[in-house]
């Protein structure tokens, strides 16, 4: 019954490229509330992505909101790609490249190197364009307008990285990592760590917690299941 569900509910949502967190939160919820005739209804997420990135977005919907902080707890495993050579600003593809770096130096054992140097517990400094909060305003949103900050490091812990190089100068990733770790801010890292730059290029969320992108369901896939189902 579609009402027992909208009580509450968790559910697992393979978040598409180019959508934000919230446009998954706003679609669902308009799904659900036009379909048992309601005006207000909870849902969110348990853990934000990137519009870029695409893959595991945990939804809470009703009661079970109140878990959602829980469910951010556990450690997340992504997989994706950097591009060796190359930066943004923004770590990623967010916006354009704005300086390439030398890569004729960079071997197998100097890529090794700076793989294993990740693995454990660090401080980690996210990037500019992310969602921190800098006297009050949105660092993202200081950055886009040209204004320079400085953003504290975060502690974070990188159980596993492993990395596929056969495809140089695009690396092949797959970390597993603590909750508050920027992919992105890895992505840079990596390239500073080769004398060089990086990117990253791809990125999606496979696991959060206890929960498999395995188990997950498209947007259409869910919202069908909400038309369909009986009050």
């Amino acid at each position: 019954m579609i009402t027992e569900f909208a009580a509450g509910s968790t559910i697992l949502v393979d978040k598409p490229i180019e959508w934000t967190s919230f446009d998954v939160v706003n679609k669902l919820r308009w799904h659900l509330r036009n379909k048992i005739g309601v005006k207000k209804l909870k849902v969110g997420h348990a853990g934000t992505l990137d519009p870029l990135a695409t893959g595991l977005l945990v939804i809470c919907i009703g009661k079970h909101t109140k878990q959602i902080n829980d469910l951010m707890i556990g450690d997340k495993t992504y997989t994706g790609k950097f591009l060796v050579g190359k930066t943004t600003p923004s770590y990623d593809l967010e916006s354009e490249f704005d300086a390439e770096f030398p890569i004729v130096h960079i071997n197998e054992h100097l890529l090794e190197e700076a793989r294993l140097s990740f693995i454990g517990k660090q401080n980690q400094v996210p990037p500019i364009f992310s969602a921190k909060q800098v006297n009050g305003k949105r660092a993202y949103d200081l950055a886009r307008a040209g204004i320079e900050i400085e953003l504290k490091a975060n502690k974070i812990r990188i159980n596993d990285f492993k990395i596929d190089t056969s495809s140089f100068p695009e690396v092949s990733f797959e970390v597993t990592c603590s909750k508050g770790t920027y992919i992105r801010s890895i992505a840079h890292d990596f390239g500073v760590k080769l004398n060089s730059g990086a990117t990253l290029i791809e990125l999606r969320r496979t696991k959060s917690g206890g929960q498999n992108i395995a188990e997950s369901k498209s947007v259409e896939e869910w919202i069908d299941f909400i038309e369909n189902s009986p009050l």
